[in-house]
């Protein structure tokens, strides 16, 4: 696919498939949809974004869902957790390109000197899309995991203290 056509994704098929299939649905769209320093890369970014935050939110629904008792075909809620925070992680990175690639889209490099000073904004772009694509590589080694018999059963609720009744002398 080239990078101006449009997503594979949306949140609704996501939320259809397991953690597992929607992490690499989402690593899919990623991969066919590169960030170019134009308009089309600016919007493969928002877009990738928005991938990134849905599917950390329906990660972070997902842990306090499997806390719940006789919840089943879900990883272990400490899985989906440590997948949920490096999702986080690949948000931020993303979002933090977009500082250089706003400039890069916006500024001409017309002149030699304007070229000179885009390398560090191209530099900056690279290092944030690389962090980005090894915090979802992360995410989805951590549902990885396998599960134990023990951990394929969802953990009992701590019971919480008996409130203690305080009586006047």
């Amino acid at each position: 696919m080239s990078g101006d056509a449009l997503h594979t994704y949306e949140p609704t098929d996501l939320d259809e498939m397991s953690p597992r299939q929607a992490v690499d649905a989402v690593t899919a769209d990623i991969r066919d949809h590169h960030i170019t320093v134009d308009g089309t890369g600016l919007f493969n970014a928002t877009r990738h974004i928005d991938l990134l935050c849905h599917l950390a939110a329906r990660m972070a629904a997902d842990v306090e869902y499997q806390l719940a008792p006789n919840i089943a075909d879900l990883p272990p809620a400490e899985t989906l957790g440590a997948s949920a925070g490096h999702m986080g992680r690949a948000i931020a990175h993303y979002t933090q390109a977009l500082a250089p690639l706003i400039t890069l889209t916006t500024t001409a490099q017309d002149m030699p000197q304007q070229k000179l000073d885009s390398l560090d904004h191209h530099s900056r772009l690279r290092i944030h899309l690389d962090d980005a694509r090894r915090a979802l590589a992360a995410a989805r080694t951590a549902l990885e995991v396998p599960r134990t018999p023990a951990a394929a059963s969802a953990p009992t609720p701590a019971r919480l203290p008996a409130p203690a009744i305080r009586r006047r002398a």
